[in-house]
């Protein structure tokens, strides 16, 4: 049985404009309590714990923290053999000596935060790291034996299709084994939301979207869900198991867990994530069961964006009809058409 674990590191060095995640720049001083806070979490969950095949480590930035603590962590997860160990990276911090730590350390994927190859893009999406060592940390990962991702985002006001083939290229010249390409949005709250200036422009990210199906298709990379590509074998499991409605248990501040059907989340800051760990008392901040109808629902809306589709049963003839050029059916299946990964949300909605 697949089981996952979803690690969150909260800290930042700097917080892009379009980002939302439960992140700070100004809690630095709390890594190493907070490290030992989710390796004690690990080591008390881990009785109760299936064998661990996907563990992910997000943020956040994992690579602010000493690699060598982070490892140990690590080394507290009850690990099924052959797992999947991933660990978000920002470029600027990837050294060859981190990579080969986090390889010693069990690590075996890495995904790297590019968004763009272009420093006017980057400056749009509010990013300041230096596109020079997003191929010095791509050297770093192949010298390592590390596979590794390299993460993407287009739509950036006035980001033109040149600028985003540069980017699609130059992302593919690195060799990477899996590629994400994401769809800006506006997320409330983000200074990205306060400017409507820089909100994207649907037209644009479809044509955007449409080149990078052209370009990692030609370049050997398969797509298997609406933002991802990979080279056979190399898909994300630890991300299959979202879209799969799989099980994973969530580790440190603001992290969600999926068990029997219910989910959780943990305490939003890392003070009080720490606190409640430091005084034995559970971390997390509520849960949910879905009703059976509101989770089979929800199992067909995250299934049909990758390309296993979902049964063909399970949609009526008449929607079939209605979502044509949308949908397509391949034996016992229906899958997106490339048209219809644009409007997956849409799809998604009519399958109720």
């Amino acid at each position: 049985m697949a089981f996952g674990l979803y690690l969150h590191v909260p800290f930042c060095r700097h917080r892009c404009d379009y980002c939302a995640f439960a992140t700070w720049t100004d809690r630095h001083h709390l890594a190493e309590q907070y490290l030992a806070a989710c390796r004690a979490q690990i080591v008390a969950a881990a009785p109760d714990l299936p064998p661990v095949t996907s563990v992910f480590v997000g943020g956040g930035t994992p690579t602010l923290v000493d690699p060598h603590a982070l490892v140990d962590v690590l080394a507290a997860v009850p690990l099924a053999p052959g797992a999947e160990v991933s660990v978000e990276c920002n470029p600027d911090d990837l050294t060859a000596d981190m990579a080969a730590t986090y390889a010693a350390g069990g690590v075996n994927r890495l995904s790297i935060g590019v968004q763009s190859m272009v420093p006017e893009v980057l400056a749009t999406l509010g990013r300041d790291h230096d596109p020079a060592n997003v191929r010095r940390a791509a050297e770093a990962a192949h010298a390592a034996g590390l596979a590794f991702n390299l993460d993407l985002v287009y739509g950036a006001a006035g980001e033109t299709l040149a600028q985003w083939r540069r980017s699609l290229d130059e992302v593919v010249a690195l060799d990477p084994t899996h590629v994400s390409a994401y769809a800006l949005t506006v997320e409330a709250g983000t200074p990205l939301a306060a400017d409507p200036a820089r909100h994207p422009d649907d037209d644009t990210q479809a044509d955007q979207y449409q080149l990078a199906t052209d370009v990692l298709g030609a370049a050997g990379y398969e797509w298997y869900e609406i933002s991802n590509w990979a080279k056979p074998g190399h898909e994300c499991r630890h991300n299959l198991l979202y879209w799969t409605e799989g099980e994973y248990l969530a580790v440190g501040c603001a992290a969600h867990g999926h068990r029997d059907g219910r989910r959780s989340w943990n305490y939003r800051t890392p003070e009080r994530y720490v606190a409640a760990i430091e005084s034995g008392r559970s971390p997390e901040a509520g849960a949910e069961e879905l009703e059976a109808d509101d989770r089979r629902l929800e199992g067909l809306q995250l299934a049909i964006r990758t390309r296993d589709g979902i049964a063909a049963e399970e949609v009526a003839a008449e929607v079939l009809v209605e979502l044509e050029g949308l949908v397509v059916r391949r034996d016992d299946r229906v899958v997106l058409t490339p048209h219809g990964r644009l409007l997956a949300n849409e799809v998604a909605i009519r399958l109720t």
